[in-house]
């Protein structure tokens, strides 16, 4: 029950959005009594949290994944790409409540958030770092915007990616990945 109750949380905030939906709406649609939902969850922030650590936790494995196999600085930053858009179209709804519901979570639950969050920003810029030195990037480049150069255009796409699309997500990702190196290219 609790992964239908969050399944049924991360549809109505993404349709409705966090604070317009009520518990009871969320209960309403599984037909279920508000018991259930607090045997699961003591409030509705704690199912966003929960949205917030999975989709956060999944990406930090995968970049650990990719950060730990031996391949050039150019090819790590490929893969990061690809995995920050090939986990949009999976995670759909996931990544639109993380991305757009997460000014919604207490101080208390953004202290925890943002330390992952900070990982997977400071990986991606400890390969373009690492990149520079090598040589396969040009030595000009400040590594903190470039950073955040990429993970605002690659989290962006959220917004506007739809799976049955003209574009499959692996092409969109070629296609940042193409734009992104193409200018950063020694």
């Amino acid at each position: 029950m609790k992964e239908e109750i969050l399944k049924a949380s991360i549809a109505l905030f993404e349709e409705q959005g966090f604070t317009e939906t009520s518990i009871q709406e969320i209960t309403d649609r599984l037909d279920v009594t508000k018991g259930t939902f607090y045997y699961y969850f003591t409030s509705k922030e704690q199912v966003l949290m929960t949205i917030h650590s999975r989709y956060i936790d999944h990406l930090l494995k995968e970049q650990k994944h990719i950060m730990n196999c031996p391949a050039s600085s150019r090819k790590k930053l490929e893969r990061l790409v690809h995995m920050l858009i090939s986990n949009i179209a999976p995670q759909g709804r996931s990544a639109r409540v993380f991305f757009r519901e997460i000014r919604h979570l207490s101080d208390k639950h953004l202290e925890e958030v943002r330390p992952k969050r900070d990982q997977i920003r400071l990986g991606m810029k400890q390969v373009i770092v690492e990149g520079i030195k090598a040589g396969e990037f040009r030595k000009d480049l400040e590594a903190d915007i470039v950073t955040l150069g990429i993970l605002g255009s690659c989290n962006w796409t959220y917004q506007w990616f739809h799976p049955d699309g003209e574009k499959s997500d692996i092409e969109i990702a070629q296609i940042y990945v193409n734009m992104i190196l193409e200018g950063i290219n020694t």
